[in-house]
């Protein structure tokens, strides 16, 4: 006969303390220590005498299937000792321990003193949610008497109530988690926490559906845990701070009232946010270097991904735990940068592919900049998804690029991406933030990191909501990345949801033809260009000011486009294989750097007239109707070719020519005119007097004047009356329009507050030099006080102010004497109708003579006979008369010693006295 071990009972009770970590059924709980140096021990506590209905278990395992379900009042009796202990101090007494099974039974006492302290096994027995055990040697007399007064009641397990209406219905595992996750959408939802698994992985109950969920929780990761092969942690391989990181969560967590909002699916397991009404267990363990950010799952984090990087960093800084060993990333860079050069503005000149943008500083330099953490289209993501279906032992193998290989048009998404920066940030003002500077390595230059916003829109973001991009991963300790980087994750996830772009299952093609340099293929195409007349085109590379690269989307070709009618200027280079360059000619690196800033990427249209022996086309390029061989010219940076005599364009190119020359521009600066060299055309013997009745509008300083027909007023009045009115109507932003030299616009004019019609001279950061074309006169104003010129008829025609300039006069060398002159002429032209006559031309500028209109007299005669200019001689026989009056004026005028000739005849002491030639 077998002796049965028997319970160790305690002679005298010994009371402990100890905190209530976990209840797990109605009569029993875990009781832990204070923590010293890390997790506390611990010790199952059941309660002595009394029985509570057994709980369910989940199913798996040893676990039979009965087991699986809630005896009746189970719950209950479960949630009356939770919702009364957990995480509360008590006493405790431990009755006696059986030594089979090393279980210990005793009882619980709830208060501060031990004396007064409420006995946990009373209360259950009160509530009628255990029964008393009665086969023990211990009295229980006292519980009895609890046990009849609750039946009496009809407390609990005693009362009127079915049975199995309180038994719970639990859905241990689901079939598909998606379709919770979209019932609940993301909304909070009450909880109590099951089970900590580790850290950042808990398993709740759904309240009140009994939806038993694991949890990880989302934007973090904590130290875990490896299971042995019976799936049991293995201490062994343990991760360092894990055993810390579980305890840390489960004395805030475990079996405490939550908020869990279920944010997406992770195989069988939920991604979410665990809010207790002391905060968010997250930022917690972020803040206690307990846990690491995630960027997998930052995306969904509901209260957004900004409280955990900074708690996070909050840890990094103080080195705790996790982080003990961190040390800054020192290769950012941006230490060494000063505050201009971190944010600054700048205009967009050039869009790299997807990811880099050629910005342009208000001090002219130019600045390349890559959108932060942003990764463009790869040929390699688009194999990987054209193989999806191929097993992992057989990948798709990646073919090497073909011969003529073109990025921007060959690998899926890049045009598309390149094009959605291009027309949205070519010629726009954008605000640039610095985030980090990748340095130099393996033969890759530096790269800036920068946060890229237009009119407040992060284009990385937008790239990647769009799915023409996504975003590149980072090793948890890398700090080198975007300033918004959670932000960009969130977009990224949102285009793989729906499916968009480079998430899709649609991959665009652009059978793109380049013709550059295939004479034979040029020549196929040369009839249609002509025919179309002017075609749609994007300028996609400038060689140099007249040489450039343009592609047709209507045909998809790309070819090369030479500006025809001009002679520019060749650029400096660098010869193929890079061992040498050449030298760039007088202003031909201008001209280039022109050329790109007016139509570089830019929409333009093209308008071809031939080819070259080499099958480069030759025509005529258009920017916002501005004929770009004619500014070329004009801004002295290229000459007309004889060939342009035989295209419609010759007059505006000699036009501007001739002013350029005038101007002494660039290629013209050592232009010498030959003014006293007569034409034969010129050498008649009769002067043509055709004149035309004017009004004065403008005298310069160098003697010129700026005339209106009269015959021209009521159309300038009907257009400027127009213009008003229509920005009456629509009246411009502030701001919205920027200034580009070479721009017809509308400018306030500032003495009145009008709008009036001008042409952009320069631009200084927000300065504008503006020459008002109705008018001649010019002003400095604020780029503000310019906008778009309104769409109405005959707002683009050229200026009803003529330029001319004072025939056989010239201006005295002395300067008070050449202001006077100036003010004088100024005075006799600013009221009356004039006539004038076009009396010679030179280098592209015409002289005139001008007269008062009722007397005839004649302006500049009468300001040489007031001693106020000099008389410029002229060699034409029609003119020799003319010239003698004015020889006339000026001798009566040096005979009375007025002005100018008071002291004497300066013409004279100038050769006789200084060695100086004598003045015509």
């Amino acid at each position: 006969m077998s002796v049965q071990p028997q319970p160790i009972i305690p002679a005298v009770p010994q009371y402990l303390k100890g905190f209530v970590k976990q209840v797990l059924s109605g009569d029993s709980i875990i009781i832990r220590g204070v923590p010293k140096r890390g997790p506390p021990p611990e010790r199952q506590l059941n309660l002595s005498s009394i029985s509570a209905p057994r709980l369910a278990r989940r199913p798996g395992g040893n676990v039979k299937i009965e087991d699986s379900k809630d005896e009746p009042w189970a719950w209950e009796a479960r949630e009356f000792m939770r919702k009364k202990l957990v995480g509360k101090e008590v006493w405790f007494a431990i009755d006696y321990k059986v030594p089979a099974s090393g279980r210990e039974y005793g009882v619980v006492l709830l208060g501060r003193d031990a004396h007064t302290a409420e006995n946990i096994t009373e209360a259950i027995i009160s509530a009628g949610l255990a029964t008393v055990r009665k086969e023990g040697k211990s009295d229980v007399s006292a519980l009895v008497e609890l046990e009849e007064a609750a039946k009496s009641a009809g407390k609990g397990k005693w009362g009127p109530d079915p049975p199995e209406s309180h038994v719970r219905n639990i859905t241990w595992s689901l079939e598909n988690p998606r379709s919770l996750l979209e019932k609940f959408g993301r909304k909070p939802v009450q909880a109590v926490v099951e089970h900590v698994r580790d850290g950042s992985t808990i398993r709740v109950l759904l309240l009140p559906s009994f939806h038993y969920v694991t949890v990880m929780i989302s934007g973090i990761r904590c130290p875990g845990f490896k299971v042995d092969s019976e799936g049991k942690p293995d201490p062994s391989t343990t991760e360092a701070f894990a055993e810390e990181a579980k305890f840390f969560t489960e004395i805030r967590l475990l079996q405490s009232d939550v908020e869990v909002a279920l944010e997406s699916v992770n195989n069988q397991s939920f991604v979410g946010s665990v809010i207790h009404p002391n905060g968010n267990i997250a930022e917690l363990l972020l803040r206690d270097g307990f846990a690491r950010c995630i960027d997998w799952s930052m995306g969904f984090v509901s209260g957004g991904a900004e409280p955990l990087r900074t708690a996070e960093k909050v840890a990094k800084e103080k080195k705790l735990r996790l982080w003990k060993d961190y040390q800054a990333n020192q290769a950012s860079g941006l230490d060494s940068l000063k505050p201009k050069d971190k944010d600054f503005v700048g205009t967009v000149v050039e869009c790299i592919n997807a990811d880099a943008l050629v910005v342009k500083l208000q001090d002219g330099t130019l600045k390349k900049v890559f959108l932060a953490s942003i990764r463009p289209p790869r040929q390699e993501t688009i194999q990987e998804k054209l193989a999806e279906g191929q097993t992992k032992e057989a990948p798709a193998p990646k073919e090497a690029r073909p011969k003529g290989f073109r990025p921007l048009y060959d690998i899926p998404f890049m045009y598309e991406a390149r094009e959605y920066m291009r027309k949205k940030l070519i010629g726009k003002k954008v605000q640039v933030s610095v985030d980090y500077i990748q340095p130099t390595s393996n033969n890759f230059p530096e790269k800036i990191g920068c946060t890229v916003k237009s009119d407040g829109v992060n284009i990385g973001e937008a790239l990647l909501t769009k799915g023409l991009a996504t975003v590149i991963r980072y090793r948890q300790d890398d700090d080198q990345r975007a300033s918004d980087y959670d932000t960009l994750l969130a977009a990224e996830a949102k285009a793989q949801k729906a499916l968009k772009g480079l998430h899709g299952k649609d991959t665009p093609t652009h059978h793109v033809i380049d013709i550059t340099g295939d004479a034979a293929k040029a020549k196929q195409f040369l009839p249609y260009f002509q025919r179309a007349g002017k075609l749609p085109a994007v300028v996609e590379y400038v060689a140099s000011g007249s040489r450039l690269r343009v592609y047709v989307p209507r045909e998809a070709r790309l070819i090369t486009l030479l500006l025809a009618g001009i002679s520019c200027p060749r650029a400096g280079r660098t010869v193929p294989g890079g061992s040498a360059s050449m030298e760039a000619e007088p202003f031909g690196d201008e001209a280039l750097a022109f050329t790109k800033d007016v139509c570089h990427q830019r929409e333009v249209e093209i308008e071809v007239d031939s080819i070259d022996k080499a099958g480069n086309f030759i025509g005529f390029i258009f920017i916002e109707g501005k004929n770009l061989s004619v500014a070329l010219v004009d801004e002295g940076l290229a000459s007309v070719h004889f060939s342009a005599e035989k295209t419609p364009y010759f007059r505006p190119l000699q036009i501007a020519e001739d002013n350029a020359k005038a101007r002494r521009e660039k290629i013209w600066m050592n232009y010498e005119d030959t003014k006293d060299d007569v034409k034969p055309e010129d050498d008649k013997a009769e002067r043509k007097y055709e004149p035309k009745k004017v009004i004065v509008t403008e005298v310069t300083n160098e003697l010129h004047i700026f005339v209106q027909f009269t015959d021209h007023g009521a159309k300038l009045e009907a257009l400027t009356s127009d213009i008003r009115r229509e920005l009456a109507e629509k009246p411009p932003l502030t701001g919205a329009y920027t200034p580009k030299k070479g721009d017809l616009c509308v400018a306030r004019f500032s003495a009145d507050n009008e709008w009036y019609r001008a042409k952009i001279e320069k631009v200084e950061k927000d300065q504008v030099h503006v020459l008002y074309i109705d008018y001649g006169n010019r002003e400095v104003i604020k780029s503000s006080r310019c906008a778009v010129l309104p769409s109405v008829p005959g707002a683009s025609d050229q200026g009803f102010a003529k330029e001319y300039t004072l025939g056989f006069v010239s201006l005295p060398s002395d300067p008070d004497y050449a202001q006077e002159a100036i003010y004088a002429l100024k005075h006799d032209t600013q009221e009356g109708n004039f006539l004038l006559n076009i009396e010679y031309r030179n280098g592209g500028i015409e002289y005139v003579s001008l007269a008062v209109e009722e007397s005839k007299a004649d302006i500049a005669q009468n300001l040489v006979k007031e001693g106020l200019l000099m008389v410029e001689n002229r060699k034409e026989r029609r003119l020799q008369k003319l010239v003698k009056d004015f020889k006339t004026a000026e001798s009566e005028a040096k005979m009375k010693h007025l002005n100018i000739w008071q002291y004497g005849d300066i013409t004279e002491d100038d050769a006789r006295e200084f060695g100086m030639s004598n003045r015509n």
